[in-house]
């Protein structure tokens, strides 16, 4: 196996997802430079309220080469990434919200732009993340509005306006009375996760918390959605 792999580094030399250094297999997918430096948002400021003052679990700033690899990961088909950002987000999870839901969920694409993306950036992130944490994920959001992406909506009463109404919950028996861990890949404003916990709120779950690989050190800046 480890000749396999070295041959394969060879081939495919991995690079880390975060500053697309070369990596040895054995490193994993972050550099040991990118492990040390990332912009962490730690302790306390690990969890945080955002503009719709909803908190949120969020372990990196959405900026550097955080951001420029996030945005490769959603919009650019490294959907690979997926594998590096769980551990890192379930790390926090552990940190800050261990014992306190029930059930991990995720912010679920609409099918038109599910099938223009080819996958759903959430999903994957959600489902490293559980595996990491050694939980299952529980669909219970279904998006049922195609809506205009919020990082082109402009500002907090914009993107509240634009994501209102775009989802639902399709079988409330699955929360009603549940703690929800709900996760997503950016949280700057918060409309999408606010909208999402309301709509969970009001088909029976008990709490909603929040979490995400990473967010913007200003309420109304980046990106999300």
């Amino acid at each position: 196996m480890r000749l396999i792999a070295a041959l394969l580094d060879l081939l495919y030399p991995p690079r880390c997802v975060f500053c697309r250094a070369f990596v040895q297999s054995s490193e994993g997918m972050v550099c040991p430079a990118c492990s040390a430096d990332l912009v962490r948002a730690d302790g306390e400021a690990e969890q945080t309220q955002t503009g719709s003052c909803i908190p949120c679990v969020a372990p990196l700033y959405y900026e550097g080469n955080v951001k420029k690899s996030l945005r490769r990961y959603k919009f650019h088909g490294a959907s690979h990434y997926a594998g590096a950002y769980g551990p890192i987000l379930a790390g926090a999870v552990t940190r800050q919200l261990e014992g306190t839901y029930d059930l991990i969920t995720w912010v679920p694409l609409s099918r038109a732009r599910l099938r223009e993306r080819g996958y759903d950036q959430a999903l994957l992130l959600a489902r490293a993340a559980a595996d990491a944490l050694g939980e299952r994920l529980t669909p219970t959001l279904k998006k049922v509005r195609n809506v205009q992406r919020q990082s082109t909506t402009g500002g907090a009463e914009a993107r509240r306006s634009n994501i209102a109404g775009a989802y639902q919950v399709p079988e409330p028996e699955r929360i009603r009375g549940k703690r929800i861990l709900l996760i997503d890949d950016i949280v700057t404003t918060g409309s999408t996760l606010a909208e999402c916990t309301r709509v969970l709120r009001a088909a029976g779950a008990a709490e909603v918390r929040c979490a995400a690989l990473a967010r913007a050190r200003g309420a109304e800046a980046g990106e999300s959605g």
